[in-house]
């Protein structure tokens, strides 16, 4: 059985998507593939996916498929049901598995059974094990399934970006990550484009009223002027590309802070890791840059000059793709609200974000967005 409903659903939308993944649920979604955990197991912070830390019985484990040990550690992802497809979610893990090749510091998926990417059946409320335990007539009646995988926990905290030589150092593995990238494409993830990323989720937004009436006026004219803003900069009008002239290529895709685990140098194999390839998708390298600026315009073009002194050492960089760095960041602002309305029947994202949805957040989006608009006609950062 694999999970190919598309997302938003009708079939996946009437049952909430978590409800019937108990601790429980996970332990024997692992000892279907031979993974018998001792009991201990954490919920690990993560909202579009369901993820767990297990601690297994090693003494039981099997081997990976190329007769590697498994971890005693391993953290487990349960995928959002209808989000990707199994077409989609495989081309992840060939795309880690390409990494970790080339000697690309990434946390890949284990391959038990041949494989990368499991699947488990539930009975809504009940798993299916629990199900023909007590003999239920039709264990199958109602199914809620979920895709997974399960990957070696690593260690690590958050890199110090106001470290030149550590956003020296993220620069080279970026430039690596992206030279795997280049060598070919995605034929089943999608791209990043100004369509996925504005059109379509401001269209989403206003079809299913999750802007507040005293603030949809404004929200919608704004949008429209940061939209025309990228039209006059000759973005999202070429045929066939929302980028035109620049190179598209496999990307981390939401390469923040919190998705680069740091461990000290002196350690062995210490330095970046790269986790959390959810988002990785097509589009132009400086994506997987700007994520990693902050503060004001002077420091982020000091850690824009210190990425990419890294970077240029392993790979050219377009420094045309500067001028996108903008328009990136309003894509992924419309695209973030838009995340939250869609998941708020997912008890996790009302009690982690109280805040959404209020006419005060809606009017500081607004706001947020009269900024872009503002950054999006500014000189380009100097690095």
């Amino acid at each position: 059985m694999t999970n190919d409903l598309p997302q938003g659903s009708a079939e996946w939308d009437a049952l909430h998507p978590y409800a019937s993944l108990t601790p429980d649920a996970v332990l024997d979604a692992l000892a279907d593939i031979g993974l018998m955990g001792d009991g201990r197991l954490i919920a690990l912070s993560s909202y579009e996916n369901r993820v767990y830390q297990i601690q297994l019985e090693t003494e039981r484990a099997p081997a990976q498929t190329d007769g590697t040990p498994v971890p005693e550690s391993v953290v487990a992802k349960f995928y959002r049901p209808g989000r990707w497809t199994d077409a989609q979610i495989q081309e992840e893990h060939d795309f880690a598995a390409e990494l970790v090749a080339a000697e690309v510091p990434v946390v890949p998926p284990l391959n038990l059974q041949g494989r990368t990417l499991h699947y488990k059946s539930f009975v809504k409320g009940v798993n299916s094990s629990a199900a023909h335990r007590a003999n239920l007539a039709e264990p199958q009646k109602t199914v809620q399934g979920f895709s997974f995988s399960v990957s070696e926990r690593r260690g690590g905290r958050r890199p110090e970006l106001d470290d030149d030589e550590v956003l020296e150092w993220i620069g080279r593995f970026l430039a690596r990550i992206h030279t795997v990238g280049a060598a070919k494409a995605f034929h089943n993830r999608p791209s990043l484009s100004i369509d996925t990323f504005m059109q379509e989720p401001k269209e989403w937004l206003l079809h299913n009223k999750a802007i507040p009436m005293e603030v949809e006026r404004a929200w919608q004219d704004t949008w429209q002027q940061a939209m025309d803003v990228m039209h006059a900069n000759g973005l999202g009008l070429a045929q066939g590309s929302d980028w035109p002239n620049f190179q598209m290529l496999r990307l981390h895709g939401d390469c923040h802070p919190g998705n680069i685990l740091w461990t000290p140098a002196d350690l062995p194999g210490g330095g970046p890791h790269f986790v959390d390839l959810d988002d990785a998708r097509m589009g132009p390298a400086v994506q997987d840059l700007w994520m990693l600026l902050s503060g004001d315009r002077k420091q982020r073009s000091g850690q824009l000059s210190m990425l990419l002194e890294g970077y240029e050492q392993v790979r050219d960089f377009d420094r045309r793709e500067l001028a996108l760095i903008e328009p990136l960041r309003t894509l992924r602002l419309v695209h973030y609200s838009a995340w939250l309305a869609r998941r708020w029947n997912d008890p996790i994202f009302p009690i982690n974000f109280p805040w959404f949805g209020t006419p005060d957040y809606w009017r500081g989006q607004v706001q947020m967005l009269e900024e872009q608009i503002e950054q999006m006609q500014e000189p380009l950062l100097v690095v």
